[in-house]
């Protein structure tokens, strides 16, 4: 039987879960989730082999399983909110396991990542560099993700060095563990999906991110319907990071008035 993931809970109140993004955990969401917990019940979780559950591996890393295993330990009507590959999860969990979603909020994450025709994104070349550098060097390619990240910020050092301290609050995740979850960054595609979402959605973006172009939101503008959208301006990859006071406002003003007044 499989073990069940760890989560870190606080605060009271209508229940947020924060899902994070390729190569890091959630400590990346502490400052967000100190401040949304002064209002509501924050779910931070790490995926399978990240953060507080490093030790917690899986033979299957798909997008079905992973999904059912976030599912399986969060509250029932929760707002779930997805950073980056965390989107994807995120989005898929309130696609298949409908009783859990009580909304879904998209950080500067896509229904498909990888850059092909007529669909802008992660050029796959870059991606495959990556499975490669995995095998060398981990932490090196993870550094050299977080600069990709913040590639166009107006902030890049201070941002990278912001997510460095967070994130080493925890353990490093396994070189298998990278490859396997830099997979489903590769592959998993939602667009042919996203329009079955009957529930409130809100799409965040960064006009500077590089990894999610902002072409990316006209794109899926077309395939998701009656959602809101936001682009944080001079934001990158993290906007929750580099513009934190203007992410917080943003995402609260939504879910007061998609949410909590539904």
């Amino acid at each position: 039987m499989q073990q069940p993931l760890n989560i870190q809970i606080k605060g009271q109140g209508t229940p947020i879960v924060l899902i994070h993004g390729w190569g890091l955990n959630s400590a990346i969401f502490q400052p967000l989730s100190e401040r949304l917990a002064q209002d509501y019940q924050v779910i931070m979780i790490d995926m399978p082999g990240f953060g507080v559950n490093s030790h917690i591996t899986t033979d299957d890393y798909s997008l079905a399983n992973v999904s059912q295993m976030i599912a399986a330990v969060i509250p029932d009507k929760s707002l779930i909110i997805g950073w980056s590959l965390g989107g994807l999860i995120a989005t898929n969990i309130a696609l298949h396991h409908q009783d859990k979603a009580l909304g879904l909020v998209t950080i500067t994450s896509s229904p498909y990542f990888v850059k092909e025709q007529n669909w802008p994104g992660i050029n796959p070349e870059i991606l495959k560099d990556f499975h490669s550098q995995l095998k060398l060097n981990a932490e090196k390619t993870i550094n050299s993700f977080l600069k990709i990240q913040a590639m166009g910020s107006e902030s890049i050092r201070q941002d990278v060095k912001a997510i460095k301290a967070l994130i080493n609050q925890h353990p490093n995740p396994s070189p298998q563990t990278l490859d396997d979850s830099l997979t489903l960054l590769e592959t998993v595609d939602l667009r042919s999906k996203v329009n079955a979402l009957s529930i409130p959605v809100f799409r965040l973006y960064g006009r500077l991110d590089s990894l999610v172009p902002k072409a990316v939101v006209r794109q899926a503008d077309k395939l998701f319907i009656s959602t809101d959208s936001y682009t944080f301006e001079r934001a990158s990859h993290a906007p929750f990071i580099s513009h934190a006071d203007e992410f917080y406002t943003v995402l609260c003003d939504w879910i007061t008035g998609k949410i909590i007044n539904k």
